[in-house]
């Protein structure tokens, strides 16, 4: 390890480290993931590895860690990718504690929920993946027979366009997790593994983007993409609908006539919420949409819009009425309405 250099007597003072999982920005690695038996003594060890090695580090040292914003793999992991250990010093709340039993506590009351492809791909990685070769071949299915494969039914109609593409017009039944890297993080939540997936691109170029995002997660099983987007389905003159933008102004005006749902991470939730808003964390919104009312319209909002158009397609297709809110809370706050402790 480059640190283990850098601790030899007349080694040149390090300037950066590689954090792996145990510290993030903002954030540390969550103690955990191997069950409720060894939380504890990885806590400790965690605990042992950010007062005993980072603290001791000067304070321009730059951090370079394994993961970044929006993964479950730490409490609210911040937004940058790079950070330095005095910054984390002053600001990181796990760098805040002195004696390890409140550390310790902490560590494991913080840790966010655990997504369900986790222990999926645990045993996948301890086996070994199956060697591809290269990324799996995609065929490019023309509209009218991309909609014949949709009818039969099997297999997961998956719309990786951006949120207000998705929302002006999109295919009925589709989910949108949009082409980021988040993509990775919901498809391996949300999505059955043994099904094919169809997909729709913003552009055909995204492909193989695309497909890199679903293997990191074990997705390989591809049934076809549409081939020139949605300009092509709209010219075959296939069927389209919409779904709403909401702004937060409208949803500030809205008055009780409308059912707010939050999807964010309890974490996010306590946080700060909008007034009346329900909290159903996103990966729990399908089983639990029988507490919402079909005699109500749906606005559903997360912290910019990215998770809150996924979930609104998931309400949609459930049969509600649906209405996405871009920005969501991020625009809430900027437009500085009220604020729900």
């Amino acid at each position: 390890m480059p640190y283990e250099a850098a601790e030899r007597e007349h080694a040149p003072k390090p300037w950066g480290v590689f954090t792996g999982d145990s510290l993030f920005v903002n954030s540390a690695g969550r103690p955990d993931l191997m069950g409720s038996g060894l939380a504890e003594e990885l806590a400790e060890s965690l605990y042992h590895t950010l007062y005993e090695y980072y603290s001791k580090l000067d304070d321009d040292v730059i951090i370079y860690p394994s993961h970044g914003h929006g993964s479950p793999c730490g409490a609210s992991i911040g937004d940058r990718l790079t950070s330095t250990i005095g910054y984390e010093r002053k600001f990181n709340p796990f760098l805040q504690y002195q004696d390890k039993a409140t550390f310790q506590e902490y560590a494991l009351s913080t840790a966010p929920p655990e997504p369900t492809y986790y222990k999926r791909m645990k045993k996948l990685n301890t086996k070994g993946p199956l060697v591809l070769g290269n990324l799996p071949a995609v065929r490019g299915l023309p509209p009218k027979v991309f909609s014949e494969r949709i009818s039969q039914g099997d297999a997961l109609l998956i719309d990786t366009r951006s949120m207000l593409a998705f929302g002006g017009g999109h295919i009925e039944g589709a989910l949108n997790i949009g082409g980021s890297p988040e993509l990775s993080i919901w498809a391996g939540w949300l999505l059955d593994p043994d099904k094919p997936i169809l997909l729709v691109l913003e552009r055909d170029q995204e492909l193989e983007k695309v497909v890199q995002l679903f293997v990191r997660v074990g997705y390989t099983n591809f049934a076809g993409y549409l081939v020139g987007g949605m300009k092509a389905w709209d010219n075959a003159g296939l069927p389209i609908i919409e779904v709403n933008q909401m702004t937060v102004h409208e949803l500030h005006e809205a008055n009780g006539n409308l059912q707010i749902v939050d999807v964010r991470s309890p974490d996010e939730w306590k946080a700060g919420r909008i007034p009346n808003a329900k909290h159903i964390f996103l990966p729990e919104l399908e089983e639990r949409a029988e507490e919402l009312s079909h005699s109500k319209p749906v606005a559903v909002y997360c912290n910019s819009g990215y998770r809150a158009s996924l979930g609104t397609s998931i309400v949609q297709r459930l049969g509600f009425d649906a209405h996405n809110v871009p920005g969501s809370w991020q625009a809430w706050c900027n437009a500085n309405y009220p604020v729900e402790q």
